[in-house]
C-alpha cells in the first residue's frame, strides 16, 4: 500500500468504510496516525473492531483532527458532516489528497489527473496502455480500478495515471498533477452542485491545483471545456496549455479497434497529447493505440455472430453519452445498426442523439423510458417495443443480417431493471451468448 510517515502522530476520521475508506484507513494506521472510523454498516466496522476508535464524527468533538476523510459518494452539499466539521475548522478530504500529502515521500513520479463528464475511463485506462507499453512502471487509479492508496509504490521514474470524478477533486486540496485533462461538460450530476456552472467549477478546481509549469490539456467539443481552457492560456506559458480535437489522428482511427467513432478520436486526441507531455514519441504511442482492448461496457465487442457484431455500450446512461456510439457507424454498404435503448431516463428526450437517427436500421426500446422513446422515434425509424432486455436482443438477431452491428447503448440509467450499468452489460452479454448458443443448437437440430 501507499502510506507516509507525514500520517504519524495526526488525527483522523474516516467516515465511509468502502474501497477508498477502507484503503484510506489502512494506509492512516500503517503510516501512525490516530483513526476513527464509521460506517452505517456493521460488516466492515467488525473488520476494524480493536485497530482504532469506531465512532461517527458528525457526533465526535473533532477538536485536534487533522481531517475527516469521506467517501466521494457523500452529497457534501447535503451531509451533515460537513457543516460539523467546518465548526471545528477541520478539512473534508478523501483518500485522492492523503496521496497527495504521501507524494513527497515517494519515489521520483508523475501524476496523470483526467477528469470530464464522458470519456475519462477510456481515456486513462488507454493513458496507462500507453505508458505501460513504452516500458515505464505505472498505475492506474482515483475513479477506476484499486483505490490508489491500496496500490504498491511505483519505482522512481513511475506515472501514476488517476481517473478524477467531480466528488474527488471536492475532496482534493493539493494534488498538482504534472499533466491535468479535462476532456468535455456536460450537464451531470447536477444534484451536488449549484447547477451546471457549480459542476464546471468542481471540475476546474484540477487546475488551480496545478503549478504554472504544469501541463494542461482541454477537449474542444464544448464551450465551457474551452472556457476554463482560454483562462488557464492567461496563467501559464502558451506550451503548458493544449487543447485537442483529434484531426491530425483521424486517418490512423481505421487502425484502432477499440477506439471507434467520435469520441473515442477525442479520448485518443487526449491521450496522446497526455503521452507527449510526458516525453513519449510517435513510435511509442502509436502501436498501443492499436493494441489498446478498450474497457468493458464502454463500446466493447462482446461478440462477432454469423457476421453479425455485438457491441455492448451500457455505459452509455445519458443521451450525451449514446450519441458519439450512435455516430461511430455511419450508413455504409451492408450495414445497418439495430439500437437497444431505454432504462432510467435521466431526461426527457433523446434530442441529443438525433443527428445520428440516419444510422439506425432499427431501435428497440426497453425499461421504463421505453414507451416515451418508442413514441419519439416511430416517426423516424422502425421501432420494437421489446421491454425487456432478452426480447430487444432476441428480436434484434431475428432482424440483423451479416454485416449489421446490435448496440447496447441505452441513454439511460439501469436502476428500472438492473443494479448499475455493469450488471446490465454482463446481462447483454450473457444473453448474446445464451441465444446464439441456443440458434446453434437448433440449427444443428435440424441437420440431424
Amino acid at each position: 500500500m501507499i502510506t507516509s510517515p507525514a500520517f504519524a502522530g495526526k488525527k483522523y476520521a474516516v467516515l465511509g468504510l468502502a474501497r477508498s475508506g477502507m484503503s484510506a484507513v489502512e494506509s492512516l494506521l500503517a503510516g501512525g496516525a490516530q483513526v476513527t472510523a464509521w460506517d452505517s454498516r456493521e460488516e466492515p466496522r467488525r473488520m476494524l473492531e480493536g485497530r482504532c476508535e469506531l465512532a461517527d464524527p458528525v457526533g465526535l468533538d473533532l477538536t485536534g483532527f487533522d481531517g475527516v476523510v469521506v467517501s466521494p459518494g457523500v452529497p457534501l452539499n447535503q451531509h451533515p458532516i460537513a457543516q460539523h466539521a467546518a465548526s471545528f475548522a477541520v478539512p473534508v478530504i478523501g483518500d485522492i489528497e492523503l496521496f497527495a500529502i504521501a507524494r513527497p515521500d515517494l519515489p521520483a513520479h508523475r501524476v496523470v489527473g483526467i477528469t470530464g463528464t464522458n470519456g475519462k475511463s477510456t481515456t486513462t485506462a488507454l493513458v496507462h496502455h500507453i505508458v505501460q507499453s513504452a516500458a515505464l512502471p505505472a498505475r492506474m487509479g482515483g475513479n477506476i480500478g484499486l483505490p490508489v492508496l491500496a496500490q504498491n509504490p511505483l519505482d522512481a521514474g513511475g506515472v501514476y495515471v488517476l481517473e478524477l470524478s467531480s466528488y474527488q477533486i471536492d475532496l482534493t486540496h493539493s494534488l498538482a498533477c504534472e499533466v491535468a485533462v479535462l476532456l468535455n461538460l456536460t450537464p451531470d450530476h447536477l444534484d451536488r452542485y449549484d447547477g451546471f456552472t457549480g459542476y464546471a467549477a468542481a471540475k476546474a478546481r484540477l487546475f488551480a491545483m496545478q503549478r504554472p509549469d504544469q501541463v494542461a490539456i482541454f477537449g474542444v467539443s464544448d464551450a465551457k471545456t474551452q472556457s476554463i481552457a482560454a483562462r488557464e492560456s492567461h496563467l501559464r506559458a502558451p506550451d503548458k496549455v493544449c487543447s485537442v480535437d483529434g484531426k491530425d489522428l483521424a486517418a490512423l482511427q481505421s487502425n484502432w479497434p477499440s477506439l471507434q467513432g467520435p469520441h473515442n478520436l477525442q479520448n485518443a486526441a487526449a491521450a496522446v497529447a497526455i503521452a507527449e507531455a510526458l516525453g513519449l514519441t510517435p513510435a511509442q504511442w502509436r502501436p498501443a493505440l492499436a493494441s489498446f482492448r478498450g474497457l468493458p461496457h464502454r463500446m466493447e465487442r462482446v461478440a462477432d455472430i454469423n457476421g453479425v457484431m455485438f457491441i455492448n455500450d451500457s455505459k452509455a446512461t445519458n443521451p450525451a453519452s449514446t450519441a458519439p456510439a450512435l455516430a461511430a457507424f455511419p450508413p455504409a454498404p451492408n450495414r445497418r445498426v439495430h439500437w437497444i435503448v431505454g432504462g432510467l431516463p435521466k431526461g426527457d428526450s433523446l434530442d441529443e442523439c438525433a443527428p445520428w437517427f440516419g444510422n439506425i436500421a432499427a431501435a428497440y426500446t426497453i425499461g421504463e423510458a421505453g414507451p416515451r422513446f418508442a413514441d419519439q422515434l416511430e416517426d423516424v425509424m422502425p421501432v420494437r417495443r421489446s421491454e425487456m432486455m432478452c426480447e430487444a436482443i432476441r428480436q434484434a438477431m431475428i432482424d440483423a443480417k451479416p454485416g449489421d452491428v446490435v448496440l447496447l447503448s441505452p441513454a439511460c440509467a439501469s436502476f428500472d431493471q438492473f443494479r448499475d450499468y455493469e450488471a446490465r452489460g454482463d446481462a447483454f452479454r450473457q444473453i448474446v451468448m445464451a441465444l446464439s448458443a441456443d440458434d446453434l443448437g437448433s440449427a444443428a437440430g435440424g441437420q440431424r
